[in-house]
């Protein structure tokens, strides 16, 4: 008690010297912008573990990728489609038409082309690659045949008609598919600069070439990178900033508040233990819906405990959506949930769950005795379960919280298995976790972004979860071009879901962040590279 109150009083002592600091000015420890040069200085929260489009998963590769990378088309400060390296196109039933700008270039100076985007697309599509992102590419004529080995790649429905015509030749009728075309998998890649770095593609500023509005020019590994405004960028004169510097990378929430506080950089996430800390300081958070759902995977593969349906809806029905976003995450936007599908997302009549309720959660203490009878029966035992996390603050609270939960309510013994974010995803793919920390961010605006990440054979499906009525429903949504048809499917989805337990969804992520009040211009997003620096601009 004493220790606690006089660190306490130290830490109150230390935030006012550094409060009247900041309220005095960014610059008196050393200003994280700079009007003149146009130059800011930020944190990210971890190392990327690869800028090779074709293999990236993560938040954290997307959101460089989105700004040393450009599609054909990309989001505007709305969230709507505008053009990126396709300056206009067309759509029809079957097919759609991209005509490229003459004017796009690579960052050595070499025309972006359609032959770019045919050489990229067929490697993700090649069996023989095992993209993580592959399936996103389904719609496209004979996608689905190709990685299952039944075609060459050469017969995927996209072709370059000239250097700056591209065909895409669809399977079937798709409402969504120009949404898709945002998607990092969706990326040009140079193929004689791929060639020549081989599996070294992506791994160092050296390795990887840009078509977007920035450079990487630095990357230190686990240390900093650097971001310099790209001189060959077709739309370079509308690009306000001329070099971002992340100087620092550490997943702790409060060591980048104190950085912030401090003056050292411009921008940083909060988490739930320094919301209040911000507020204490006299600075003023923001919010900001993000569009994920964080949920726990369980594994369904051969052998793991988790294979149990009793079991998982034991687990379920002890897990308290708004006690876990209230007591433990603690940030602001976050929202309590039951279902993979967020708030957000359009109906047939405002929004999907207004129309389509997801079905209760049967609970209670007599459901959970009989689930845990049953579960115990069926399984002879339950041995020790592995909890996989990601190695930060927000990472172990709450897989500590899922172990308490699960020893007090449910008798179970668990082990929780912290990991670097690279590690962590290593560990996910392989199959080593009984339960997985872990969330979904949307890929485009559409219903299939979440619904397609329990698809059998989607390998970000990272339980090997299967279930042939599953497939069905979701085989609809996609194909499918009348709402009340899609909506239908996506209801039963959500049904599935809630009853077999595959995954429980914990929360809707939000997030509280804080930004310099001269840096302008930054855009939050639930789709695309979050946030958004392209067209930011520091005021003097």
């Amino acid at each position: 008690m004493l220790l606690f109150e006089a660190m306490t009083m130290r830490f109150t002592m230390r935030s006012l010297v550094f409060l009247g600091l900041t309220m005095a000015g960014f610059s008196v420890l050393g200003s994280p912008i700079d009007a003149e040069r146009q130059w800011i200085r930020i944190a990210m929260t971890q190392e990327p573990p690869s800028l090779n489009s074709m293999r990236s998963t993560d938040l954290v590769s997307f959101f460089l990728l989105g700004h040393v990378q450009e599609g054909l088309l990309r989001y505007d400060r709305r969230g709507g489609l505008s053009p990126g390296v396709a300056e206009s196109w067309s759509s029809g039933q079957r097919r759609l038409k991209f005509e490229l700008r003459s004017d796009a270039r690579w960052s050595d100076g070499s025309s972006v082309t359609a032959h770019d985007f045919v050489a990229a697309w067929q490697l993700i599509n090649d069996p023989t690659e095992a993209a993580p992102f592959a399936a996103i590419m389904y719609p496209l004529k004979n996608a689905e045949a190709i990685q299952k080995g039944d075609l060459p790649v050469a017969e995927l429905g996209v072709r370059a008609e000239d250097d700056h015509t591209l065909l895409v030749e669809l399977e079937r009728p798709c409402g969504y598919c120009l949404n898709l075309m945002t998607h990092g998998t969706f990326l040009p890649v140079k193929a004689e600069f791929l060639a020549a770095k081989g599996e070294l593609y992506g791994s160092e500023a050296k390795n990887l070439l840009a078509n977007g509005p920035f450079i990487l020019s630095e990357w230190v590994h686990e240390a900093r990178l650097k971001l310099v405004k790209n001189p060959y960028y077709w739309n370079r004169n509308s690009i306000q900033l001329n070099e971002i510097e992340i100087a620092y990378i550490t997943a702790d929430n409060r060591t980048r508040l104190n950085l912030f506080r401090d003056g050292q950089i411009a921008y940083t996430s909060l988490g739930g233990e320094t919301v209040k800390d911000a507020v204490d300081l006299g600075l003023r958070p923001r919010t900001f819906v993000s569009g994920g759902v964080a949920y726990i995977a369980f594994n369904h593969r051969e052998g793991r405990a988790t294979t149990n349906l009793s079991l998982r809806r034991a687990i379920q029905a002890v897990f308290d959506s708004n006690q876990f976003v209230n007591q433990v995450i603690g940030i602001p936007g976050y929202r309590a949930t039951t279902t993979l599908f967020p708030n957000w997302i359009r109906g047939a009549n405002g929004k999907f769950l207004e129309n389509y309720p997801p079905p209760a959660v049967l609970r209670g203490p007599a459901r959970v005795a009989e689930l845990m009878e049953i579960a115990q029966q069926e399984l002879d035992y339950l041995s020790v379960l592995t909890i996989l996390t990601v190695s930060s603050p927000t990472g172990t609270k709450v897989a500590e919280y899922l172990q308490g939960l699960l020893e007090q309510k449910l008798g179970l013994k668990t082990v929780i298995d912290q990991q670097s974010f690279k590690q962590y995803l290593s560990k996910v793919q392989r199959g080593e976790f009984d339960l997985a920390m872990s969330s979904w961010y949307p890929d485009f605006d559409d219903l299939v972004t979440y619904a397609d990440l329990l698809a059998s054979y989607n390998a970000n499906n990272r339980g090997r979860y299967v279930n042939l009525e599953y497939d069905k429903s979701l085989e609809t949504l996609i194909s499918s071009v009348d709402p009340a048809i899609r909506f239908k499917a996506a209801a039963n989805l959500q049904r599935i879901i809630i009853d077999q337990v595959p995954l429980l969804p914990t929360a809707e992520t939000g997030s509280a962040y804080l930004v310099h009040p001269k840096l302008k211009g930054v855009v939050r997003r639930a789709i695309g590279q979050d946030p958004d620096y392209t067209f930011a601009k520091v005021q003097p």
